[in-house]
């Protein structure tokens, strides 16, 4: 008789577990299906930003292809410009030496002027004695009556020898006097004549030589347009490349935002597949408590007379109740800092060097722990490991060794970041629970020294950090 009652407490208190259980199992079931739906909003979202940066990514690459085609038509007219720069110099270098010929010419005709000079003194030497002696005749003539006097030495001839020798005389001074005023004639008209030559070319080599001084100047002038070309088409080479290498520049983060987002991606994904796994087998343990249920139902059973059955816990609900409380606790050596009512735990046990927000005329978009290398870096909360890199690594080099960490935490995402590492615990698509070491603190990277640089985005990370937040406004 004693073992009805028993019984009886036994199934009255197997029923307050099914039925404790099976509340909890729906409970859970609705939060696992709140949670899936915010994950499937975020992988919208995800896939949402995804094309956008594709877009985005198209548009660099046409812009960095404008940007090559504005750098080869550049290269042409500079080549071009060069040419016309170096056929100027040329034409600058024929002119100088034309020039400098010219000025050969010039003093060569100088010297030729000053010969001539000291001729026309020698001619003029030999005119001013001849007008002297032209003088004396002419004098002589006046005074003995001109030509009576060679008369008078004809007819005084004593035999016609005589007077041969005397005719031949007279026409001999005759003709000495014609040739004397014909040399004298002669000389005046060289001295003028080769004046006026000289004179005249010397005009004409000065001539050219003006000539050649504005051809030059004209080329010279020439050559400071072009020089002037030169220099603003290289500026703008210099300008597009600097264009391109920040196309470039803003295409690799880009590209790294959106292998980023694809980690994001497969981290909700695989989020989403937890969710539904656990919402599965809760599912199912639901089911099998609602066919216990059944069969308890279905099966005879005895009133009990025992209260205290009623009133006494089970082990099994103690230790539910104790599993609750316990949830998200961090036991690390290091006690875990006062909850001010965050999301995110802290990730390292160590003091604040540098805080969220400018510094040093930049953005710090991150909060700054002092630690010895080597110290323990915690995840700051559950989540999907999405990417890590190290110092040698192209792309996040700055940050040195680095880890970034994806959560959905009360349907938010949020995205970690601990950097300059000494080493790296995790690996991607790794899913770590809060408070996991994933890695140890280091010096790596461009760090002035042993430190953890950790930043928290709402969402996803971003080359441009344009969803950084201030860590403490989330830490625990």
């Amino acid at each position: 008789m004693r073992k009805f009652p028993v019984l009886l407490s036994t199934i009255v208190a197997a029923s307050t577990i099914t039925l404790s259980t099976t509340s909890i199992s729906a409970q859970s079931t609705d939060d696992l299906n709140k949670k899936i739906d915010e994950l499937q909003q975020q992988q919208k979202e995800l896939e949402q930003k995804r094309n956008n940066l594709q877009s985005d990514s198209q548009q660099t690459d046409k812009k960095i292809n404008k940007n090559l085609d504005k750098q080869d038509s550049v290269e042409k007219e500079i080549n071009s410009i060069d040419t016309d720069l170096q056929a100027t110099l040329k034409q600058i270098s024929t002119k100088e030496t034309e020039i400098t010929k010219t000025n050969q010419q010039v003093e060569e005709l100088t010297t030729q002027i000053e010969q001539l000079k000291k001729e026309i003194a020698l001619l003029k030497e030999r005119i001013k004695k001849r007008e002297a002696l032209l003088k004396d005749r002419l004098r002589n003539i006046q005074q003995n009556g001109g030509g009576m006097k060679y008369i008078e030495v004809i007819l005084g001839s004593k035999s016609f020898g005589d007077f041969i020798s005397r005719s031949s005389a007279v026409n001999t001074i005759m003709d000495q006097d014609k040739s004397i005023m014909e040399q004298h004639q002669a000389d005046k008209v060289a001295v003028e004549k080769n004046k006026i030559d000289v004179e005249n070319k010397k005009t004409e080599v000065e001539q050219k030589k003006q000539s050649l001084q504005n051809q030059k100047q004209d080329l010279v002038a020439l050559k400071g347009q072009l020089d002037n070309q030169l220099s603003k088409k290289e500026t703008l080479m210099a300008s597009l490349k600097d264009e391109h290498e920040e196309l470039e520049a803003y295409k690799v983060s880009v590209e790294e935002e959106q292998e980023i987002l694809a980690r994001q991606a497969e981290a909700a994904e695989k989020a989403k597949q937890l969710a539904q796994s656990e919402k599965s087998e809760l599912e199912q343990l639901a089911r099998e408590r609602e066919k216990q249920q059944a069969e308890q139902k279905a099966s005879p059973s005895k009133p009990s007379n025992s209260p205290a059955a009623n009133n006494t816990p089970s082990p099994n609900q103690e230790s539910g109740s104790e599993s609750g409380s316990g949830s998200g606790s961090n036991t690390g050596s290091t006690p875990a800092p006062q909850n001010n009512g965050g999301v995110l735990n802290y990730p390292i046990s160590a003091p604040i060097t540098s805080h969220y927000g400018a510094r040093w005329g930049t953005m710090h978009h991150g909060t700054d722990f002092g630690a010895p290398i080597g110290t323990p870096v915690r995840s700051a909360a559950s989540g999907v490991v999405i990417m890590t890199n190290t110092e040698a690594q192209a792309g996040m080099s700055g940050y040195g060794n680095v880890i970034l960490v994806s959560h959905n935490i009360n349907g938010q995402s949020y995205t970690t970041l601990y950097a300059h590492l000494n080493s790296i615990g995790v690996s991607q698509g790794q899913t770590v629970s809060a408070g996991q070491v994933i890695g140890a603190s280091g010096n790596t990277g461009q760090s002035t020294g042993p430190h953890l640089h950790f930043e928290v985005h709402r969402g996803g990370w971003n080359g441009a950090k344009s969803n950084s937040i201030d860590p403490m406004s989330v830490l625990n």
